[in-house]
């Protein structure tokens, strides 16, 4: 059996990856069941401590709401919700495997999840169990992805695993969808992303990772299997590095 090149990680994971494919909103409960069953068997096969944080945008997003004339704030707070939820659906599913998990919110909301307390986290995650982290940062403005940066330094975590959603798989030189030319990266640095506004995360998680030497796997969670190789340390994705030839 290989083993994780990490010892504790943070998975990102965004709404949209839950989505039914026919209509790009809602929860596919068949989709939430195959990345629960991935993450068990990872737990249990490898013994990485594993966090979770999810996104909403098949739910609702904060910014769509904003660019319609809702205020942003309040946009934004309707898309933490939306994470919530999200989180339930996937620790049901996990709960459902025999997987104990728990979900922390940066909004409390007593009656469906902790409140996030970091050593409380880690806790959890030294006893076997999955954490997901819900309701963003708790914070207008600031996205998920971001909250995943800031999740993973305050934990301890070793790597962000980025999965995307959308049949990329990993950073390109331009969006492959619109450009057949664009090339895949193995490997690029932070400073790198930024300088040639890369799109994997947005540029404040992207500054966080950087400032805190904290590597990002970016890889597609679609594909059955990725978030195993991924952790093992297989060549799929993108590595987004600290250091020029890390």
């Amino acid at each position: 059996m290989p083993e994780s090149r990490y010892r504790r990680v943070v998975l990102k994971l965004s709404g949209e990856a839950f989505a039914d494919r026919a209509t790009g909103y809602g929860i596919d409960a068949a989709v939430v069941q195959r990345i629960a069953e991935e993450v068990t068997k990872a737990r249990a096969d490898l013994g990485v401590e594993i966090a979770i944080v999810v996104g909403g945008g098949n739910i609702f997003r904060g910014m769509s709401g904003a660019t319609r004339g809702m205020d942003r704030a309040r946009a934004d707070y309707m898309g933490m919700l939306a994470t919530v939820i999200n989180a339930l659906a996937l620790q049901d599913a996990l709960e459902a495997l025999g997987q104990p998990t728990r979900v922390q919110t940066a909004i409390t909301m007593a009656q469906v999840a902790e409140p996030y307390i970091p050593l409380r986290a880690i806790r959890h995650l030294e006893k076997g169990r999955l954490v997901i982290f819900a309701a963003g940062t708790g914070n207008p403005y600031f996205t998920t992805d971001t909250t995943a940066a800031l999740r993973a330094a305050e934990i301890g975590a070793q790597a962000v695993l980025k999965g995307t959603h959308s049949g990329v798989d990993g950073v390109y030189s331009a969006d492959p969808r619109t450009h057949p030319d664009a090339v895949k990266l193995d490997a690029v640095s932070h400073f790198e992303v930024l300088n040639r506004g890369l799109k994997v995360m947005d540029s404040t998680a992207i500054t966080f990772c950087m400032d805190n030497e904290l590597p990002i796997i970016v890889f597609d969670v679609t594909q059955p299997g990725n978030i195993m190789k991924a952790l093992v340390g297989e060549p799929i994705g993108t590595l987004v590095h600290s250091k020029e030839g890390q």
